[in-house]
């Protein structure tokens, strides 16, 4: 159990990278007060948080549902991490999202892009999936897995109250 923990918050800090956030949000919400950016970073961890729990709790069922594999799922998310990295490379997608934080309000960049896909992006819901299929069915895995990815946005959560 333990060691399921271990590897699960492990994961979970890979994926959702608590402390790359900070620069992103900085760069969001520059010239926003104080205020309205902590209602931003809650908003978008809350949002963060059910879109995760959902994936664990009904990721397996929606797939199936679809008619998707795992291992397409797993393909489709790496050939976005990979169109995302290829833009970061050229600086066109730094570029457009300096377009966006300029026009955008705050409620708007808490669900997109901050919670999705930043917070809660193809590699977390992937992610979650998988943790969640390890479980098998027990309460107490789901609920320390549900703990873990909790924790990891909590600590998203203050990173972005104090990146300034």
């Amino acid at each position: 159990m333990i060691t399921a923990l271990i590897s699960a918050l492990v994961t979970l800090f890979v994926v959702i990278d608590p402390i790359g956030l900070g620069p992103i949000f900085i760069g969001l919400t520059a010239g926003m007060p104080a205020k309205l950016k902590r209602k931003i970073g809650l908003e978008a961890s809350i949002i963060a948080f059910f879109v995760l729990a959902g994936s664990a709790l009904f990721g397996d069922w929606l797939l199936a549902k679809l008619g998707i594999s795992l291992a397409a799922f797993r393909i489709a998310g790496g050939l976005l991490l990979f169109a995302i990295a290829f833009e970061m490379v050229f600086e066109r997608r730094t570029e457009r999202k300096a377009e966006k934080s300029a026009t955008a309000t705050g409620s708007h960049i808490a669900a997109f892009p901050l919670a999705i896909p930043l917070m809660a992006g193809p590699g977390a819901i992937t992610a979650m999936v998988l943790l969640a299929g390890r479980v098998n069915g027990d309460p107490l895995g789901f609920a320390l897995l549900i703990a873990s990815m909790a924790a990891m946005l909590l600590l998203a959560y203050v990173v972005l109250l104090t990146s300034s």
